[in-house]
């Protein structure tokens, strides 16, 4: 009875509990999320959980099913022009704090890779879960290349050169998205034993999923109680993540639908891998602007139940037919 609520409400859940968790840790001196020890796991627990929870998501890949399509072209391109668009507004635009941090947190939320679980909420809407996963991995490329090259530009820093800033996430954000596909190969080709135990841990990758989502959704938090930014612009950063949320899941179904795979198509551009996006925002621009993928998170999985109700729905009116 337990397992199965957690499952049904994991999300609510692992955002509640890592809420709780900061006022909880704050009340205690030894483990106050402002400890530099503290603040170091954390540091390193996070990537790590994103990191084997995409390794246990490739370790399911068939390497052969990996086939790019037209449409996965198109929907990279959406996303590395608004991300540059948005990118460009900031560089080039003098603008209050304010916007900066509203048009920081959409930014992040378009150039997110879509969320590894997107393939099986894909399946469950009928679908090509291959294609999905093929457009995860592309996508977890781009945002590879792109956020090492595009962050330092948007929100510099006086003590570190762009170059320095750009081999500095290059060599978290790089590794963090690709390594696990390579490894995943490497271990299905050359050490069949472990691929094989590793496929067995079949629900693990949701579980560290919920994991690293409780942490993340405690920095953000975090960043909302030691901000002396206003409510209303929390609650504009919040807008903002609804419109890329609403925007991209629109376009990914029309862009998919040219192509016979509305429902892949708007998964994979609307469903983002929200755990990586708020850590890329806390860590590598205005903290407050994880405030936009932190939102996102609730956006999208209220447009994924209310995809899935309908379709419940539909296959109910068809059986009483």
């Amino acid at each position: 009875m337990i397992i199965r609520f957690l499952k049904n409400w994991t999300l609510p859940v692992a955002m509640l509990a890592g809420t709780i968790g900061y006022f909880i840790l704050a009340r205690v001196p030894l483990l106050a999320p402002t400890k530099p020890v503290v603040n170091g796991m954390i540091a390193f627990l996070t990537p790590f959980l994103i990191f084997a929870q995409l390794l246990l998501t490739f370790c399911k890949v068939e390497v052969h099913e990996l086939k790019p399509k037209a449409w996965h072209g198109w929907l990279l391109l959406f996303q590395t022009a608004s991300c540059l668009a948005v990118a460009a507004l900031l560089i080039c635009c003098p603008m209050d704090e304010v916007y900066r941090e509203v048009f920081e947190g959409a930014m992040v939320c378009l150039i997110c890779p879509t969320a590894t679980a997107a393939a099986v909420i894909t399946g469950k809407l009928g679908g090509s879960a291959s294609s999905l996963t093929t457009y995860t991995l592309l996508s977890n490329l781009l945002a590879a290349v792109a956020v090492p090259l595009v962050f330092p530009l948007v929100e510099p820093h006086a003590d570190i050169s762009f170059f320095s800033a750009f081999l500095k996430i290059l060599g978290k954000v790089f590794p963090l998205l690709l390594c696990p596909f390579f490894l995943a190969w490497f271990l299905r080709a050359f050490v069949p034993k472990v691929h094989h135990i590793l496929l067995g841990f079949r629900d693990a990758a949701f579980y560290l999923w919920a994991v690293a989502l409780a942490i993340v959704s405690g920095q953000t938090v975090r960043s909302l109680v030691n901000s002396d930014a206003p409510v209303f612009v929390e609650i504009l950063i919040a807008v903002a993540g609804l419109v890329a949320c609403c925007v991209q899941f629109y376009l990914g179904k029309r862009i998919g639908g040219h192509y016979h795979e509305r429902i892949s198509g708007g998964q994979a551009l609307g469903q983002k891998n929200t755990v990586l996006a708020i850590w890329m925002a806390y860590t590598y621009l205005n903290p407050l602007s994880s405030v936009g993928p932190g939102s996102y998170v609730l956006w999208q999985n209220i447009i994924n139940s209310w995809q899935l109700w309908k379709k419940r729905k539909k296959e109910e009116a068809e059986q009483a037919c």
